[in-house]
Order: C-alpha cells, then structure tokens, then sequence
C-alpha cells in the first residue's frame, strides 16, 4: 500500500524517482547505568531527497521470541539529506527492561522539500569531567543569510565495533545562532560504562530552518580531538523489518 501511495505521489507532484533505500544500521540494546532499557541506531538515508517524520517501530521480544510490547521512537535528527545519518534513542524502565531480549524495528518516513545547508560546527572537543562524565563542547556557525531559530545538536557516539555506544542531544543557549554569528555548545553524555570504550563521534547540528554541513564521523585517539559537523532535513515514505539479535547490529 505504501508504494502505490509514493508511486502516486511521483506521478502527481513530479517527485523524482528514488535511486537507493533508507536503512537501519548500527543498532543495538543496552542496560545503562540507571538500569533502563535503551535501543539505538542509526537511520541512514541513501535516496536522492532529504526526508523527515521518521518514527522507528519497535517490538520487543522475550527470551523465546514472542513479543511482549511495541514501542516507537523518533529520529533525533528532523531532516536528514541524502546520504546523511540520524540516530535514535528508544528509553524504557520497568520490568519490560529485563524481559525484552530482542527486537524487530520498522521505519516510516516522508519525503521533505530541501533545505540550506549552512549551520556548520567549526570546531569541537571530546574530554571528560571531574566526575568521569564524557563531554562535546565545541562551536556551531550559522552561515546562513537569516537568523537560525531552535538550534540544536545531537551526538553520536560509536564503539570499537563501529555499533552505536549512546546517544545524545542539546539546544544551547540561546536557542537562536544570528546570520554568520557563532555559539559554545555542550553535550554532555553521562552514562559511563556505554562511553568507556567509545572510539568515535559524529555531530549533527541543524534549525527549524537549515540543514547542517555534511561531515564524517570523527575519530577518538586519546580523550581530546578536533572534529566538524555533519546532516539533515525532511518527511516519509516506507516501513522495513530489521531484526537486532544478541545487542548487536542487525541490518536487513
């Protein structure tokens, strides 16, 4: 039913034809530290429009297979352009977060209108707190010619495996960055045991009203590195069935 819907859109609005797929990767399940039950992944868009809206479907299965709960989550990313990632964080407590052994996603999304790629970060730094927490700072340039409004940035985080280790995302403060102005940022990822072992991250910064700098995941040699920006922007399409075994990656 989904194809013949996009089909259909093709021939009214004169979308263009897709030449790729859009994918989970990445993906994997953990316990963190306060004992609640995280999925994550990543979404990858190889089509050759941006897309948005992208809602990850998640059934959870116990020990024996059989599910127990659906659950959804959102891309952390709003737009994400063609060849871009964006990650996602399912959070669950409770005691479904010991009963749930597996997973089964499914991905929805729309096709979006383009947008500027101009919020870029120019400069960022991986170190650690007093208190061992892992932290991005760094700084995000609007290279836009009007104000970017609810300016955010999400991290992604991989371990030695190249798999997801934890997720996260910020909106500085101000939320708003002026045309060719600058801001600090901070992302703060406390959860210890899934950063002990992290090599790499990725940060994605974007607006309501512009994409980010595309850019590549960056390397983390000691606990200090210099890295740039990267994806996004936006809407939907079609569902996938992909099933994570064993907390590990499980593309379809």
């Amino acid at each position: 039913m989904r194809v013949l819907l996009v089909m259909a859109m093709i021939l009214a609005g004169g979308m263009p034809l897709a030449f790729g797929e859009v994918y989970i990767q990445n993906d994997r399940q953990y316990i963190g530290d306060d004992g609640s039950l995280h999925i994550v992944g990543e979404i990858r868009n190889d089509l050759q429009f941006p897309l948005n809206q992208m809602t990850v479907h998640i059934t959870l299965l116990d020990e024996s297979g059989s599910p127990i709960a659906t659950e959804e989550t959102g891309s952390l990313v709003n737009i994400v352009m063609p060849g871009m990632m964006s990650p996602f964080d399912l959070i669950l407590t409770g005691s479904i977060a010991g009963e749930a052994q597996s997973y089964l996603l499914d991905l929805d999304y729309r096709v979006a209108p383009p947008r500027n790629q101009v919020i870029d970060i120019t400069r960022s730094e991986i170190s650690r707190d007093i208190h061992d927490n892992l932290m991005i700072t760094g700084i995000v340039t609007n290279r836009g010619e009007i104000t970017a409004n609810t300016v955010t940035v999400i991290a992604t985080l991989y371990d030695d495996n190249g798999d997801v280790a934890a997720v996260s995302r910020v909106n500085p403060e101000p939320d708003y960055l002026r045309a060719d102005g600058n801001m600090f940022f901070l992302v703060s990822v406390p959860d210890k045991i899934q950063t002990s072992d992290v090599s790499r991250y990725a940060l994605v910064a974007e607006s309501e009203e512009y994409a980010a700098v595309p850019e590549f995941p960056v390397g983390v040699t000691v606990l200090l590195v210099t890295a740039l920006s990267a994806c996004i922007i936006a809407t939907r399409y079609s569902g996938r069935i992909i099933e994570g075994r064993n907390f590990a990656a499980c593309p379809g």
